[in-house]
């Protein structure tokens, strides 16, 4: 089929090209042989007129032109394969649908088994992609890589839909047989303490942090970086370490860990923890689905917050 002389089958191998910036690998990902993936890359050079794939020393870039089309490229498969792939009903029990979820490990921790055990308790057939976040997790929904993303609210691209799941808050976590767990943990101490920081695996800078230096002008000692949140508060035991974690994880390891909890002595901003879905699939019955499992196991959850006294005073 054609579309203004471009055989749109094209479409397929110039989106696998413009990610992959190799013709094997995109040959690959389209399931096409090497000499097939060149010829229909020298048809697309041939029709844009353009090179799209240069040599820059030992790898491809992209021409200026490629990377205009890239986005709109993904863009209209992303368009075709909701309207025409979709289907007008779906049955998780019968389904054996993958579902790809962008996840960081502290949701993974107080939010993921509630969903896994409803779906189970329901005869769920369907399976689950559970991958790591990553800075801009919005350009996976883009491209198609990942069906829903559960990421704090402020994180969300502006330009797809979002529901938000729960709210949660943080609180500092110390060792019970630490020097900070005598007495109240004033802004002061918290400040000169040595503390333990969650660096996000891609090298962005740590939110927290900036954060800090930012509203309130504060600049932590960090003894010790994790690409964990989960295994903050396990750190922290047999030193003097400070982690500032989130209330949910904490309140879930306190009875099990010799840890305490602390108020952060300083005024902070509750997070709101959502999920976001590409906004050319808000009528896919399949993440309909998965929406309203997602709400229900966050539901489940509890509020969890009023009551601490671990967070009174914020």
């Amino acid at each position: 089929m054609r579309f203004k002389k471009l055989d749109l089958n094209l479409l397929v191998a110039l989106d696998a090209l413009l990610t992959e910036k190799n013709v094997t690998r995109a040959g690959e990902r389209v399931f096409l042989s090497q000499s097939t993936m060149s010829n229909a890359l020298s048809r697309l050079r041939q029709y844009f007129d353009d090179e799209l794939l240069v040599q820059v020393g030992g790898r491809m870039e992209l021409t200026p032109r490629a990377e205009l089309l890239h986005e709109a490229v993904r863009d209209v498969l992303v368009r075709i394969d909701t309207t025409v792939a979709a289907r007008p009903a779906f049955d998780p029990t019968a389904s054996d649908r993958e579902f790809t979820l962008f996840v960081s490990d502290y949701s993974m921790e107080v939010l993921v088994p509630g969903m896994l055990a409803l779906a189970h308790q329901r005869g769920c057939q369907v399976r689950f992609n559970l991958k790591p976040q990553v800075s801009q997790p919005y350009r996976h929904l883009e491209r198609g890589e990942a069906d829903l993303l559960i990421i704090p609210e402020n994180f969300c691209s502006p330009d797809h839909p979002l529901d938000q799941l729960f709210e949660d808050r943080f609180v500092c976590v110390v060792w019970r047989e630490s020097p900070l767990a005598k007495g109240e943990l004033t802004r002061a101490r918290y400040v000169q303490a040595r503390h333990v920081s969650m660096c996000p695996p891609d090298g962005s800078l740590p939110v927290f942090d900036t954060w800090l230096a930012n509203d309130h002008g504060v600049t932590r000692e960090i003894a010790l970086t994790t690409y964990s949140f989960s295994v903050m508060p396990y750190l922290v035991i047999g030193t003097d370490l400070i982690a500032t974690v989130h209330w949910r994880l904490a309140d879930r390891l306190r009875e099990l860990l010799p840890i305490e909890t602390r108020p952060v002595p300083l005024p902070m901003k509750n997070l709101h923890q959502a999920m976001q879905w590409h906004k050319y699939r808000t009528r896919d019955p399949g993440l309909i689905w998965l929406r309203a499992l997602l709400r229900e196991a966050a539901a489940g959850m509890g509020p969890g917050l009023a009551d601490s006294s671990a967070t009174r005073g914020q």
